[in-house]
């Protein structure tokens, strides 16, 4: 072997590098545990503050190697969001928003129109907002200019009335691009604020979308306040009570009114409660009526029965909750919001008040809470003071010991600061942060320095990240949540068990197969093998890589599909020593000999990996990670390691058997008729794809809550639960589309569901989250004595639920070109291709097949999901790396049979049978991996799985029964030659020439 001291040292240097990148996993995992056992009590249980601040305590002292303990966790070798909890998001930045923006506020109808099209469309179309936006405006308005729009003073020097449709449409990219660039810049700098180990940030090439994935978050609520808050800080007056105290007499009048109007419409008796007036009236509504007739001096006597009614009407509505504040009761904000969002009501109080609500609720007494009303004093919409002058902020605490935000102003903002408090001493000035009052307190005096605080009734959290939002800066647009998922916690250390124990018992089994089927040459392939895993995990750990029980699911594969390699290779050895040669040089020609099988066949399975790996996000990127490295490190292990390790062994004249009692025969001289009965396996093939077929057309396929849009969430109750009952508790209160299936179990009295639902799947704020699990929760309290929790969920909208599809379709029809082009050029006849790209839709459709006929026949889930998408694309590549490698046996007799009369259909014969061992030994390796993936590895990869081991048995059946036949087909008549030659017979022959 040339180059053997270079390829040594080279792999020296990977093994140190490995070490110690892996190292740092270990150190952090041992301090993690010391913590663990310095906060563990003495009933057992663990101090999670102890054990934190045991954490705290090192993360800024140097623990190993000079390195802190913070600089340790972030190069370790991290856990997804399966293996221990956390969350999953995808932000949207509103590009409707933006377009309102460059508009400067316009009022024209058709403007707005056409953003209610555009985002209406969107939901199932692949083309740009602005594009869908534009066009909807000309189909509206087909004579007016874009310029008429968009020409104002925001956008000044740019464009002008004059500017062409063009120009305005070039302008508008420019400023979504740029505000989803400057959005993302803002979310990286809050994320990484937040305090969350190796969070993964990245923006969505092609999209306006931002993913973001932190591992081991419990808070989920804070998280959507955080990404989704656009921080628009605002200053403004407050009006008093006494100041709209004539609106609100008004607004009573007009309650009654509507009162009167529903009993009327509604045909209802009359109120058979009388108010007692006489008694001395304490309510916030005759309040309100004194400070009215004191601020208007009138001393004229009011119709009593009608003011009793207006208050009575406020009451209903409005609580008091100090002198001078008004509040609601949680329950009633959403009645409060319809009354005072309409215009008549609005038109009953100051043209420049805003109605705004507190950021959080009080308690009552009673149990109940009341969120407080502000009237916000806004001249022509805009606040005297805004957000953009703040150039830092903290969180502390305030004198009481309280945490407090302390914010300060550059030179302009400290002016202007100056004189809104000036004009407001004894008045109180709210802080606004995203239309919510954050505090409103009273200016005691004028404050000259742009220093101020923001104090409250909140928690070091709410601080912290309040202080957080407001140093990244203010979001150019307002993000949306399209897609969440939240993993819990125990979940997680569930999905941790099922994985090392998947992953435990699949190694096993290859190198105990490996071992039985080749003997003592199967123990230099497991040395090969465990070379691989360590190369593997070593070079994750140095990319920053995180660990996915897909991952896992990707090494296990890579494991199993490393065997191929060292198959090809000892098949070739054998042969090789089956011509008498020596056994240096039949180790030296059987490498020679493997080397074009292992890279076309590697290649192939690469191409797609690196498909997967552009296009997959979440856990399908995770598994496209460890895949691709996977597929290097093999060769490399295969190629090198195992050539070093045998000639190693032999250099002293030792020789070394290739095969056990059982095994050393079990192909020899096998002349299976693969070609001729190809017709009969057409059919059968057929057949399962008609009936397929005919299984969409009437049943179609379970859609996962990826590619359908919607709400899924695992619920876990602590008794055996049946998916009827839930279905039943559940059906009312989430309206709209319902699933109920078993989840993690095997069959019916498992304790866990997922539950799918349509309810709410087109909204995007926090609060319609809570709504939703709320309900959900509401539900699961109507099973007795049988309490259940929420364990994850997950949200994805109908936007991005349709560009995953258009993104699944695109991947799969991709993979093919690309294979297709890649045979094409290594084996340089159409032929070639056809069979490989037939083969490749044939597997495909089988899966299909399968899934839509077993869908709700099967005790586990068989939804169609990114998932799903994933191991398609897998065994699309694992058939290719099957049919390669026959191709390139078939390649190799075409060359070594020419000039004599053997048919096509004898030399196909021929390489099917000479590479039977080989694809028996790779693909009974490979399902025993899967199966073990199957049974061990949990409900998360259960699908994925199960998508794999029908995969593989379909690509190695296609692979014999379908690709290399249809090359048959595919020839040209010219190169067919038609002497009829028996298989045994031609077989002997070729052995013959070879030898």
């Amino acid at each position: 072997m040339q180059n053997r001291v270079g390829i040594l040292i080279l792999t020296g240097v990977i093994a140190l590098l490995c070490v110690y990148y892996l190292s740092f996993t270990f150190v952090s995992n041992s301090i993690k545990q010391d913590a663990t056992n310095y906060a563990t009590l003495a009933n057992g249980t663990v101090d999670l503050d102890k054990k934190q601040h045991y954490m705290d305590s090192l993360w800024k002292e140097p623990v190993y190697l000079g390195n802190t303990l913070e600089e340790v966790t972030t190069r370790e070798l991290g856990l997804g969001l399966d293996l221990q909890g956390g969350m999953h998001v995808v932000l949207e930045v509103s590009p409707a928003e933006i377009l309102r923006g460059l508009a400067g506020g316009t009022r024209d109808p058709k403007f707005e129109q056409a953003l209610k099209q555009a985002v209406e469309a969107q939901k199932s179309s692949q083309s740009s907002f602005v594009d869908l936006f534009i066009n909807a405006y000309k189909d509206i308005a087909p004579n007016t200019k874009l310029a008429t729009i968009f020409a104002n003073s925001a956008n000044r020097g740019k464009i002008n009335f004059q500017s062409s449709d063009a120009d305005v449409r070039k302008l508008i990219n420019e400023e979504v691009d740029g505000s989803i660039s400057r959005a993302f810049q803002i979310i990286q700098a809050r994320v990484d604020k937040f305090g969350v180990a190796n969070p993964n940030i990245q923006r969505l090439p092609g999209s306006g979308r931002i993913l973001i994935e932190l591992p081991g978050i419990d808070n989920p609520e804070r998280v959507r306040r955080l990404l989704s808050g656009a921080a628009k800080l605002e200053f403004a007056e407050v009006y008093t009570l006494n100041e709209v105290a004539g609106g609100l007499d008004q607004l009573g009048a007009y309650l009654v009114q509507l009162e009167a109007e529903r009993k009327q419409a509604a045909t209802q008796k009359a109120a058979t409660a009388t108010t007692d007036t006489t008694k001395k009236d304490n309510s916030l509504a005759a309040q309100l009526a004194q400070k009215n007739q004191a601020a208007k001096g009138d001393s004229a006597k009011t119709d009593t029965s009608a003011t009793a009614a207006q208050n009575a009407a406020l009451t209903s509505l409005f609580v008091p909750m100090s002198q001078n504040q008004l509040g609601v009761y949680l329950k009633d904000t959403a009645r409060a919001n319809d009354i005072l969002s309409r215009p008549e009501v609005k038109a009953l109080f100051p043209a420049d008040a805003m109605m705004l609500w507190d950021r959080k609720a009080v308690a009552t007494n009673d149990n109940k809470e009341i969120l407080a009303l502000y009237f916000i004093r806004k001249p022509a919409g805009k606040a005297p003071l805004e957000g953009d002058v703040i150039v830092d902020a903290t969180n502390d605490y305030d004198d009481r010991g309280r945490p407090e935000v302390t914010m300060r102003m550059n030179a302009d903002g400290a002016r202007k600061w100056r004189t809104l408090t000036a004009a407001n001493i004894n008045r109180p000035v709210a802080i606004i942060l995203d239309n919510l009052v954050y505090t409103a307190p009273t200016v005691q005096n004028e404050i000259p320095n742009g220093s101020s605080s923001i104090s409250g009734n909140f928690t070091v959290d709410e601080t912290k990240d309040m202080a957080n939002i407001l140093k990244a800066g203010k979001l150019p647009a307002p993000t949306n949540i399209v897609e969440e998922a939240v993993v819990g916690a125990t979940l997680g250390s569930e999905a941790v068990s099922a994985g090392v124990i998947s992953s435990v018992v699949g190694l096993i089994i290859v190198l105990v197969f490996v071992v039985a089927y080749y003997g003592r040459a199967g123990f230099i392939a497991d040395l090969a093998l465990f070379v691989n895993l360590f190369f593997l995990l070593g070079i994750m750990a140095s990319l920053g890589a995180v660990l996915t029980m897909p991952g896992i699911a990707g090494i296990v594969l890579t494991i199993g599909m490393a065997v191929d390699a060292n198959v090809l290779i000892f098949e070739r050895i054998k042969e090789e020593l089956a011509l008498g040669k020596p056994f240096k040089q039949a180790i030296a020609d059987g490498f020679k000999n493997a080397y074009s099988s292992i890279i076309d066949s590697n290649v192939t399975t690469l191409l797609t990996g690196v498909i997967l790996f552009i296009f997959g996000t979440g856990l399908i990127l995770g598994f496209a990670t460890t895949l691709v490295i996977g597929i290097l490190t093999s060769l490399f292990a295969a190629i090198f390691i195992t050539r070093i390790i045998l000639e190693q062994y032999v250099k002293d004249g030792k020789t070394l058997a290739f095969g056990t009692n059982w095994s050393k025969n079990l192909f020899k001289d096998s002349a299976f008729d693969f070609v001729s009965r190809r017709k009969l396996y057409y059919t059968i093939s057929s057949v399962v794809i008609a009936l397929g077929i005919l299984s969409v057309v009437f049943k179609g396929f379970g859609l996962g809550v990826d590619f359908k849009g919607g709400r899924s969430y695992v619920v876990r109750f602590e008794k055996s639960v049946g998916t009827e009952d839930v279905r039943s508790a559940l059906e009312n209160e989430l309206p709209g589309s319902l699933e109920v299936k078993t989840y993690g179990g095997t069959g019916v009295g498992g304790n866990q569901v997922r539950v799918t639902t349509s309810y709410l799947a087109d909204a995007t704020t926090p609060e319609s989250d809570k709504e939703a699990e709320a309900k959900l929760l509401a539900g699961i309290a109507k099973i007795q004595g049988n309490k259940g929790s929420i364990e994850s969920s997950q949200k994805v909208g109908p936007a991005i639920a349709n560009d995953l599809i258009y993104s699944a379709l695109w991947s799969i029809l991709l993979a093919v070109a690309v294979v297709f082009c890649y045979i094409l050029i290594r084996f340089k006849k159409l032929a070639f291709g056809y069979g490989a790209v037939v083969a490749l839709f044939h597997d495909v459709l089988i899966i299909l097949a399968i899934f839509s006929i077993g869908n709700g026949f099967l005790p586990f889930s068989l939804d169609i999901d990114q998932a799903f998408v994933g191991a398609l694309l897998t065994i699309m590549g694992y058939s290719m790396n099957d049919t390669v490698v026959v191709f390139d046996r078939v390649r190799e007799y075409l060359r070594d049979t020419k000039g004599r009369k053997e048919s096509i259909s004898v030399i196909i014969n021929n390489a099917l049978n000479s590479t039977l061992s080989r694809t028996a030994v790779t693909g009974l390796s490979t399902m025993l991996v899967l199966i073990v993936l199957f049974i061990f590895g949990g409900e998360t990869i259960r699908g994925f799985s199960f998508a794999m081991l029908i995969g593989v048995i379909v690509g190695t059946y296609s692979s014999l029964f379908v690709a290399t036949p249809i090359v048959v087909d595919a020839l040209s008549k010219d190169q067919l030659n038609d002497t009829p030659t028996t298989p045994d017979i031609a077989a002997k022959t070729t052995k013959t020439a070879r030898a």
